[in-house]
């Protein structure tokens, strides 16, 4: 069983601890599915009002649903659609404040309000996104995107399989 201190007094050190939690989780194990669920249940245990928090993994041209935490999910979704499919496309990270605003959202929980999905790339070549999603508005911010980002580029290596 593992357990981690996760200092949370500020971003900073939360996702430098996040990250140190998610390395000793992944450092040997080299099945992608295994590390996208541990860093999965990481991130729902410790980043506060998240609604959901999991995957996709792109297969076969589409982004199609992989580990997660929270309510059932959308199973597929198209590059270029949703936030999602807009960061597999642009290989950017998206930060939306309202969800609703946002053209094309797919609406896989009505509960959802802003939403943050970081595009992992391994040498190069896109292996699927990262998702956030939180029942607030502007939930997510700079500190949020860098420090996912910073996540995304540790475990990326992990995934690849």
């Amino acid at each position: 069983m593992y357990a981690f201190d996760i200092d949370a007094t500020s971003k900073t050190e939360l996702y430098r601890d996040l990250s140190a939690a998610l390395d000793a989780l992944t450092i040997d194990e080299t099945d992608p599915i295994a590390n996208m669920a541990n860093m999965a249940a990481l991130l729902w245990e410790y980043l506060p009002d998240l609604n959901w928090a999991g995957f996709y993994r792109l297969v076969g041209g589409e982004l199609v649903l992989g580990p997660f935490q929270g309510k059932v999910a959308c199973i597929r979704i198209p590059i270029g659609k949703g936030v999602c499919g807009a960061a597999a496309q642009t290989l950017e990270t998206q930060r939306v404040a309202d969800v609703h605003a946002f053209p094309g959202h797919i609406a896989c929980d009505a509960a959802s309000r802003s939403e943050l999905v970081v595009p992992i790339l391994d040498q190069g070549r896109l292996i699927g996104v990262l998702d956030l999603d939180s029942p607030l508005p502007s939930r997510f911010d700079a500190g949020d995107a860098a420090g996912c980002e910073a996540l995304v580029r540790l475990i990326a290596p992990r995934l690849a399989g």
